[in-house]
Order: C-alpha cells, then structure tokens, then sequence
C-alpha cells in the first residue's frame, strides 16, 4: 500500500439540560466508520468520572491499544498462512500504561500484546518461529509503527488443537 486514507466521524452533542461552561457535560460520543458501523465511545472513567464519562463505551486509550493489538494479529496471521501454519484461534488481552513521560506530559508509555493462539493441522510452530513470525508481525504493523508507545509481545505458549 503505497498511499491510503481513511475516516472516521466523531460526534458529541450537549445533551439537554446541560449547562457545559460549568464542565459538567456528558463525554459520551459516537464513531461512525464507513461501513457503517457506529461505536459509542466516551472519556475514559479513570480520566473524567462517572457519570459524566460512560463505563459501557469505547476510549480512545481502549482503541489505540485495540488498533495496535488488531494490526500485529492481522499480519501474524497473514504470515502464519504464508508458513502454511493453521491458526484456530488468536486472541489477545492487551494492556496498555499510560504514564507521566520525562518530559511530565502523560501519554500511552507501554503496549503490551499477550495473544493466545491455538494451531491445529501437521505443521506445529516453534518457539523460535513463533518469535520470528511476531517480531515480522510487529515491524510490518503501522499502527505500531505510528505510536511512541513501546510494543512488546508476551504471551503463553501456543496450543495446539
């Protein structure tokens, strides 16, 4: 891919009632893609507490960790059938820290992936390919690539089914 762009709408309306110059206004919002989709997203509610944020919607700390999770599975997986590797199953409980940087600014400081994959079929990776075809994952990933954060891969041995 040599040049792409893509979109997404952001919309928050002040909801009745709410004066908004006291600060007091709901964070919740919505994303629309172009297929379609809508997502409720809010602040997160360890950054403004409820209720003026929403538990049940989307963060943008929730998403950036999604999207640089969601991009290293998508290569992953494109290089394990390229290996002719037969992935079942690939999830990934991934984490992300945000923290004060040296310079006292706070921002997403670690990404760690932790994805679970389970195999099946004759081919069974190893440690050493499993390590190669992560470490390709994550250099192929321009999300990663795109954060300051730094993205690490720790994870449980693979099954195999």
């Amino acid at each position: 891919m040599s040049e792409a762009r893509f979109t997404a709408t952001v919309l928050w309306q002040r909801g009745a009632g709410e004066v908004f110059t006291d600060n007091r206004y709901s964070r919740g919002h919505l994303w629309s893609f172009d297929g379609g989709v809508a997502v409720p997203a809010s602040s997160a509610p360890s950054s403004v507490p409820l209720p003026l944020s929403r538990a049940d919607a989307v963060d943008p700390e929730e998403a950036l960790v999604a999207a640089v999770s969601s991009c290293h599975m998508l290569f992953f997986l494109s290089f394990a059938a390229r290996e002719k590797l037969v992935v079942e199953r690939y999830e990934d409980a991934a984490t992300g820290l945000m923290a004060r940087r040296d310079d006292g600014h706070v921002a997403m400081t670690e990404i760690t992936l932790h994805p679970a994959i389970v195999f099946s079929g004759v081919r069974r990776p190893d440690a050493a390919l499993l390590a190669a075809l992560h470490h390709e994952a994550h250099e192929a990933c321009y999300i990663a690539r795109s954060v300051t954060a730094r993205v690490t891969v720790a994870g449980p041995a693979p099954v195999f089914a």
